[in-house]
This record gives structure tokens, C-alpha cells and sequence, in this order.
């Protein structure tokens, strides 16, 4: 196991705001969403941290560069999540994190409920949410050089050949992401569908902005918690694979 964070060799300071234009590389086609609309329920409990909850951690999308040191109220290294379901690992990687502010992007009610609940029961303050597609986030919220670390865990694999296009780990957002990534910033992508994590090793290795920290696959770092839908995967013979890369100067 690994803790990724402890090596970045960079400082927590935040990278200026600009002036408000959005970056040059919005205007890459944008074929994919961060997400797939799916039908889903909320529950009692979710909307009651909907409703508690909502208001202090829930961020509303506003195209212009995020002020992360009054979002979070503090200055500190700044991780972004692309879609963190039910937010069981998120809520685990913030409590053993911190020292780091986690900006977490979903766009379903009930997994957003679900996160804002852990939240309230574990007394956590370094999360925000916007609930809203990552790839307007990144592309008008989110300055270049203002990320420490990106994660992208579990994304739909979409396995029928024909649907591979719609995969969200492509050419364009990984060359987005890398440059909103600090010099030694870390992009981690977690995948249990192995022509899926052929893909992401492929495309993240052709980034020339980002550089792997493993001969190939990583080891899992000791931040990233084995969920309940992962463990039972292991179990059935899955492989899961980690795939960690970080920014050049």
C-alpha cells in the first residue's frame, strides 16, 4: 500500500483565480458527459442531509473560477472527485485525509443525500459538492494549476464495444485535467473492468503532461478503501486495477 499525498513535493498554495475567462481548452469537442442519468430513489434519510446538510456543503455551479479558500474556508490542497455514487469511499478518504479539501462532483439526488448523510455522521468539513456534470466544472469553474489530485474511481465502463466512445476517461478531459493539475498533482483512476483499464493506461501514458508513478498498474494506495460493491466483486474472482499518474513540471 501507498499514501499517495505524502511524496507531491509541492506546496498547498492555490494558484491564481485569473480573470475569469475560461480556459483555452473548452474548446475541445466535448463528446461525453461525466455522467449517465439513471432512475433513482431518495430515501428518508437522504433527503432529511439533503435538507440539514444541503445548504453548507452543496455548492451552487457558477461558471468562473472557483475561490476554493472561501468555498472550504481554509487554505489547503484541493482534490477533485468525478462521480463518487453513494460517496462511501469519499466520505472515508476525507476522514483519513484531513488535511485535504475535497471537491466532489455528482449529479444524482440520492447519491448526493447519501454522501451529505455521512457527512453529518461522521462530523466532516473538508468536503464540497456540486451536483452538476464535471466536465462544465472543470471546464469553467476550475483553473489550470489549481488541483493537487484528481480522482476518478469506478467510472461506467460501458462494455459493449460500440458504447466505448462514451467512456468518460478520454484523450480531451485527460488533457483538461492534466492541466489543472499543479506540477506533481496526482490523477487516480480506479477501474475493475480490465478493457477499461487497458484504455485508461493507454490514454493517460499518451498524456505528455502526466508521467506514471508505477512500472504499469499502481499498487492500491492505502487511502482508497475497498467498498462493500468491490469486496463482493473480489470475492466473485473480479480484479480491480489502480492506475496513478502525476503531472511535470
Amino acid at each position: 500500500m501507498h499514501s499517495i499525498p505524502a511524496d507531491t513535493g509541492h506546496t498547498p498554495s492555490r494558484a491564481p483565480a485569473g480573470n475569469g475567462s475560461p480556459p483555452a481548452d473548452v474548446a475541445f469537442p466535448k463528446a461525453i458527459k461525466s455522467y449517465v442519468r439513471r432512475a433513482g430513489r431518495t430515501t428518508t434519510g437522504q433527503a432529511k442531509a439533503l435538507e440539514t446538510f444541503g445548504s453548507q456543503f452543496v455548492l451552487d455551479y457558477t461558471p468562473g473560477p472557483l475561490d476554493a479558500q472561501a468555498a472550504f474556508g481554509r487554505a489547503a490542497p484541493l482534490i477533485l472527485e468525478i462521480g463518487f455514487g453513494m460517496g462511501e469511499a469519499t466520505a472515508h478518504i476525507a476522514g483519513v485525509r484531513p488535511q485535504d479539501d475535497f471537491l466532489c462532483c455528482e449529479v444524482h439526488e440520492p447519491g448526493v443525500g447519501a454522501l451529505l448523510k455521512r457527512i453529518g455522521e461522521r462530523g466532516l468539513t473538508n468536503i464540497r459538492i456540486l451536483q452538476h456534470d464535471a466536465v462544465e466544472v472543470i471546464d469553467h469553474m476550475l483553473p489550470e494549476g489549481s488541483l493537487d489530485g484528481v480522482h476518478i474511481f469506478f467510472p461506467d465502463p460501458w462494455h459493449k464495444k460500440r458504447h466505448n466512445k462514451r467512456r468518460l476517461v478520454q484523450p480531451p478531459l485527460v488533457a483538461k485535467l492534466a492541466r489543472r493539475l499543479k506540477p506533481g498533482g496526482y490523477l487516480h483512476c480506479a477501474t475493475d473492468w480490465q478493457p477499461y483499464a487497458e484504455q485508461m493506461l493507454e490514454v493517460l501514458s499518451a498524456e505528455p503532461l502526466l508521467a506514471n508513478s508505477a512500472d504499469g498498474y499502481a499498487p492500491q494506495p492505502d487511502y482508497r478503501p475497498l467498498t462493500k460493491f468491490e469486496n463482493r466483486g473480489l470475492r466473485l474472482g473480479h480484479g480491480v486495477w489502480d492506475i496513478l499518474f502525476r503531472r511535470v513540471a
